[in-house]
């Protein structure tokens, strides 16, 4: 139940990190579920874990690490347009 529960969190922390950059996340679903997860290893990298703990995943570091990865993958992304 514990890693159903890890997913549902990580999809919301992506999505939360798409609506906040104003981009979609390529995959859609699946997509918000992995810029979630590899966010908030991105943010526990550099924040460890500050502010509130839901389920295993600090929240805080876990929303500005999918910030991040959704910031350079759309970056990525217009670049590999032209």
């Amino acid at each position: 139940m514990g890693f159903i529960l890890y997913l549902i969190i990580g999809g919301i922390i992506g999505w939360l990190a798409g609506l906040i950059l104003g981009r979609d996340i390529p995959g859609g679903i699946i997509g918000n579920i992995i810029a979630g997860i590899i966010g908030a290893w991105i943010g526990g990298l550099i924040f460890s874990d500050m502010g509130p703990i839901v389920w295993g995943m600090a929240i805080i570091p876990a929303l500005i690490g999918a910030i991040i990865l959704v910031a350079i993958l759309s970056l990525i992304l217009k670049s590999m347009r032209r």
